[in-house]
């Protein structure tokens, strides 16, 4: 007998607490710049435990062919790869929203 899933209460199997926390996710893409004015995408919105941040961030630097890292629930690239990301993201059913370019504030 297999393990039942204590939120969807389904074979952990055919759990689906994966799916439904894409579904309710909505990441924000923004590109910023740091010192030196080097651009930095930054992904953030991720909520809840039922995804593995840590996996999607190495998926998403393999995607982008870049250096990247996850701080604090927020993924972080090097350099302008916003569409890359929005394309990967979309692809693995999250939505999506591209903000505006801001500034980081750690350099004021």
């Amino acid at each position: 007998m297999s393990e039942i899933c204590p939120v969807c209460g389904l074979p952990k199997e055919l759990c689906i607490c994966e799916e439904i926390a894409k579904e309710q996710q909505k990441l924000k893409i923004t590109k910023t710049r740091r010192k030196y004015g080097k651009p930095v995408t930054v992904v953030s919105g991720f909520s809840g435990k039922h995804i593995d941040i840590q996996s999607l961030t190495k998926e998403l630097k393999a995607v982008c062919a870049c250096g990247g890292t996850l701080k604090n629930s927020v993924i972080e690239l090097q350099g302008d790869q916003t569409e890359k990301a929005r394309k990967f993201l979309v692809s693995k059913g999250y939505e999506v929203s591209i903000e505006e370019e801001a500034n980081d504030r750690r350099l004021r």
